[in-house]
């Protein structure tokens, strides 16, 4: 019997132009799809700016790297922009691991990646 690992998924939009996604927990094989079709839902609703709200999330895998580099391209693609929140260190240094805190915006908390992304 396998044990499903903590995952949690909430979307907001504010100001009509920014939509936040909030994850908890772990993001990998067996969550990567849920939360990329939340991504994808995002972007499609043509906000010019997606806010990922990492500040809870604990572990990602290449899988969840992978949605999040996909997430970039589309909103990029449409002109808009995407700026992740990361708190948890562990996580932060799989970003500078792969050398992807060069390619996305990232900031320590929610409120400063909101800021970045305001026109």
């Amino acid at each position: 019997m396998s044990i499903l690992p903590h995952f949690e998924l909430s979307s907001e939009t504010r100001d009509g132009q920014t939509h936040v996604i909030h994850v908890k927990g772990e993001i990998h094989v067996s969550t990567a799809p849920e939360f990329a079709a939340q991504l994808d839902g995002a972007i499609a609703q043509d906000h010019p700016a997606v806010v990922l709200d990492l500040t809870e999330v604990e572990f990602i895998d290449s899988t969840g790297l992978s949605v999040l580099l996909n997430g970039l391209r589309s909103v990029t693609l449409r002109g808009g922009r995407l700026a992740l929140a990361v708190s948890n260190p562990t996580v932060l240094r799989l970003f500078e691991i792969t050398r992807l805190d060069s390619t996305f915006d990232i900031d320590s908390t929610l409120d400063e990646a909101l800021r970045r992304v305001a026109h």
